[in-house]
């Protein structure tokens, strides 16, 4: 499994756009306005009517309850059913969006994500210069509720896929499947598709005040009871409705299905919203077996910490005795670095958006002669420098006399070391632009990696400025 850099640009929105309902379990009027936002931001949601008008960021590690949807927490403030606008923003391809909101959960609409996508569109999507990451699975991963059986898996495809499997063991509803193959046909096949519940479940909601916001246009309700003159009654009050019926499909009056499979492609489109908490795009195949919030949520905290672990120890697999792209005397021809200072001894890979390169640490090395000669450890800050110098290779590399540039410093943020790096070791530096060159600005993510570890991180913003 891996991260990679795609050729793909990441995407926001140009406008803002608003929209205006009720929150279906809540029953508050609420505004919903989507938001431009900067490159490598992801989604957030922002409670403006909140002092100090916090933001949550859509991420698995913040769900906190899954009953009713899934709802998010982050320093008390709370964001409730949050999928059908995730999985709106996944379903059009965006990566950068705010999501404001003037009460805790977004406007139900119609119980699917149609509106959203409407308004989404009509915000007109733009690309922006940063390029996205996908995480490509290689082997499967899954996720099993043993308490109800659910179980959701991710297996290797050439893009991001998804079959869902429902099954609620009644007769009115029976086993249903959907599946998406592409996700550019979520807007036509998916985004349409309406939330549902079970009469049972209705009744139950509407005793305990769990569903103040809802009417009979945004659920379909199926009837797996007899529906009984008391019950008949309530529903009438409950939804403002002179007369409701059992249509001969079992389903109440209120609605014609969009689809024969509509509950299946509503349960996709659930995995899709649930799935966005992971925070990076997903290259492979999702199959969800009995899917819900909780299963969905849970797996994705797992994939998130995976990818996370992923992110940090990947060793970029080097043939340290193939003939390199660069040797010292092309990186000196390119870099001003001399001994002592000159940090990399070869570069294997340099493209638009990353470069790899090494250095041999010996014994040799002047800085072993002061730091804890008794005992010697290469110093974290020569690290990052030589991780820095690698990064320069790569902003270097886009103009045509790097010989008559400097490289500085902008900014140092992020930095962590974990393993010590000792004489003997090979360091191998991994260097990947976060937002494209601009201005001969470089902004990176820099890894620097020995014995088959992780042993520094930083984030890196470098200058070049031409010699007078």
């Amino acid at each position: 499994m891996a991260i990679v850099n795609t050729s793909i640009k990441q995407k926001t929105i140009k406008n803002e756009m608003s929209l205006s309902g009720v929150g279906l379990h809540t029953g508050k009027d609420v505004k919903l306005t989507f938001k431009p936002a900067s490159e490598n931001f992801g989604f957030g949601f922002k409670r403006i009517d909140l002092e100090g008008e916090p933001i949550i960021e859509a991420d698995a590690n913040y769900v906190t309850n899954t009953q009713r949807g899934t709802c998010m927490e982050k320093n008390g403030v709370t964001i409730q059913t949050c999928e059908h606008v995730l999985a709106a923003l996944v379903g059009l391809d965006i990566d950068n969006v705010l999501i404001e909101l003037d009460a805790s959960e977004p406007p139900i609409m119609d119980g699917s994500s149609k509106f959203f996508i409407e308004a989404l569109e009509k915000a007109e999507i733009v690309e922006q210069n940063a390029i996205r990451q996908e995480y490509v699975v290689t082997d499967i991963i899954s996720y099993v509720d043993e308490e109800t059986g659910s179980e959701i898996l991710v297996m290797p495809s050439k893009e991001y896929q998804i079959t869902t499997m429902v099954d609620f063991g009644t007769k009115v509803l029976g086993t249903q499947n959907a599946t998406l193959n592409h996700i550019s046909d979520f807007k036509e096949q998916i985004s349409d598709s309406r939330t549902f519940s079970f009469l049972h479940e209705i009744e139950m909601l509407l005793e305990n005040g769990l569903i103040k916001g809802g009417d009979l246009n945004n659920a379909i309700v199926y009837v797996d009871k007899e529906l009984s003159s008391e019950t008949m009654e309530k529903l009438k009050v409950a939804f403002n409705k002179e007369a409701i019926a059992v249509k001969s499909n079992g389903i109440l009056d209120n609605l014609t299905l969009h689809h024969p499979n509509e509950a299946a492609r509503h349960k996709l489109l659930d995995v899709i919203g649930d799935l966005a908490l992971v925070g990076t795009r997903i290259r492979g195949k999702i199959i969800a077996n009995k899917p819900g919030h909780y299963v969905n949520t849970q797996f994705a905290k797992k994939l998130a910490k995976i990818i996370k672990n992923e992110k940090r120890n990947y060793v970029p697999a080097v043939d340290l005795n193939q003939q390199p792209l660069m040797d010292v005397n092309q990186i000196m021809d390119m870099l001003p670095h001399r001994q002592p200072f000159l940090l990399i001894d070869k570069v294997f890979e340099l493209s638009d958006s990353h470069v790899l390169g090494m250095k041999n640490v010996t014994m040799n090395e002047e800085f072993f002669k002061g730091h804890f000669p008794g005992a010697p450890v290469m110093p974290g800050v020569l690290i990052v420098e030589a991780m820095a110098q690698t990064g320069g290779i790569l902003v270097l590399s886009t103009v045509p006399d790097p010989e008559n540039y400097l490289t500085f410093f902008m900014k140092i943020d992020k930095v962590k070391f974990k393993q010590k790096v000792v004489p003997g070791d090979t360091l191998i530096f991994k260097c990947d632009l976060i937002t494209p060159i601009r201005r001969g600005i470089c902004h990176m993510q820099g890894y620097a990696y020995a014995n088959g570890k992780l042993c520094a991180e930083a984030e890196l913003m470098a200058q070049i400025s031409k010699i007078k």
